[in-house]
């Protein structure tokens, strides 16, 4: 259990630094087809983390102060080297946010496929529709993907 529950908190810590990120490039493109964009991505990221909350308490996994912490500094310093304050639709700093966050929900589609792949030998994880789960962060992964390569093209092309 010690090495599930330290699984879901490392899980847990990346949602809130993506949550965080996808805050911060919402205020910045705000009025602008990406500040929409960003927005519903980061309440699928939220919707999901709050199924990994709820699993978490199911099991009785405490959420680690430490990696919470630890994921909103590295958030911030993610922000400071970004820098996409003032960029457009373009720019270096919003290809490597877009590449963040790509990594991100490749990571969650991997953590319900294996919480799927453990629910076939443990009761405690049986009960929850991980492959519902694992499609929902496919889905997340093709719509950031989308604007990573527009903005791949946009800002290499300059």
């Amino acid at each position: 259990m010690k090495e599930l529950a330290a699984y879901l908190n490392d899980h847990f810590a990346g949602s809130i630094a993506a949550i965080e990120l996808l805050d911060h490039l919402a205020k910045e493109f705000d009025g602008q087809r990406l500040g929409t964009f960003f927005r519903e991505v980061r309440d699928d990221v939220r919707a999901d983390q709050d199924v990994l909350r709820g699993l978490m308490e199911k099991l009785g996994v405490e959420e680690s102060g430490l990696r919470k912490a630890g994921a909103w500094i590295l958030e911030k310093v993610g922000q400071a080297k970004l820098n996409v304050s003032g960029n457009e639709a373009g720019g270096l700093g919003l290809l490597q946010a877009l590449e963040g966050l790509a990594l991100g929900i490749t990571g969650k589609q991997l953590l319900w496929r294996s919480l799927a792949t453990a629910a076939r030998n443990s009761a405690k994880l049986q009960g929850m529709d991980f492959t519902r789960l694992e499609q929902r962060a496919k889905e997340q992964f093709e719509r950031v993907e989308a604007e990573r390569l527009k903005a791949a093209s946009e800002a290499f092309s300059r």
